[in-house]
């Protein structure tokens, strides 16, 4: 019987993130059969209504789908694409900004002279000294996404970490600035844009010179309460890759 998780997910969430998981580790390939509604909760010791709730959100995912008279099928590989804030919100919860089935890899950091368009964000002038952190996010499938922190170059004063090409402990860069300063974000803007790659985009999601491909890009800003920049993030998201939100409504 599948154990339960750290995270003090609901049922159902526990349910469909453990299958979620072998889906996007390739445990479970595109054409297996999930168990029966019946079996699950069996397995898992809840209502035939919650495990049914559990399938829908990942048919809700386009993760599997209900043949008649058949079961569960697995659909093909996912292919979503979390944004910053998501990742901010993962890591409040589980301090990791690790999707299910995702890791992170190439850990950079520096202290670099601030491009144009990270000085406009961040309020500074062009050239002046910004924290620079960059990873790459995959899955059993290939890359994700290229992710950028740009962060005040103040901060590494009090946490120098953040300027060190290793992987942060303790959760996300804003996570430990909130615990070393105080200055917590309060205020989140998102944007989703999509462009055709350009060379740059190319070589960090890894793909052959001159390929042509359309990718998204997801910049966050996050701002204390106030109104001062704590990081501007940049996600490149690799070809392919969408983006997908459920949300659970109140009535």
């Amino acid at each position: 019987m599948p154990g339960p998780r750290a995270d003090n997910r609901p049922p159902y969430a526990r349910i469909a993130g453990h299958y979620r998981d072998l889906i996007s580790s390739g445990e479970l390939s595109p054409g297996d059969l999930l168990p029966s509604i019946r079996a699950l909760a069996e397995q898992w010791d809840v209502s035939t209504a919650t495990a049914d709730r559990a399938m829908k959100l990942l048919r809700d995912e386009k993760l599997v789908h209900g043949i008649p008279g058949v079961g569960t099928e697995v659909m093909g590989h996912p292919v979503s694409l979390a944004s910053g804030s998501e990742r901010h919100d993962r890591s409040s919860r589980t301090q990791s900004s690790w999707g299910d089935g995702e890791k992170s890899s190439g850990h950079t950091a520096g202290i670099v002279a601030a491009p144009e368009d990270v000085a406009h964000a961040l309020g500074i002038d062009p050239g002046d000294d910004v924290i620079r952190r960059s990873r790459v996010y995959r899955d059993a499938h290939g890359i994700i996404s290229h992710s950028t922190s740009w962060i005040p170059a103040e901060f590494a004063q009090v946490l120098p970490e953040l300027a060190k090409s290793e992987r942060l402990k303790g959760g996300l860069s804003l996570d430990l600035i909130a615990r070393t300063t105080g200055r917590q974000v309060v205020q989140r803007v998102d944007e989703e844009t999509a462009r055709i790659a350009t060379a740059q985009d190319l070589e960090l999601l890894e793909l052959e010179a001159g390929t042509v491909a359309a990718i998204l890009v997801l910049t966050a800003r996050f701002l204390d309460a106030d109104c001062q920049l704590l990081e501007y993030g940049i996600d490149l998201g690799a070809p392919g890759r969408t983006r997908r939100t459920t949300s659970e409504l109140l009535r």
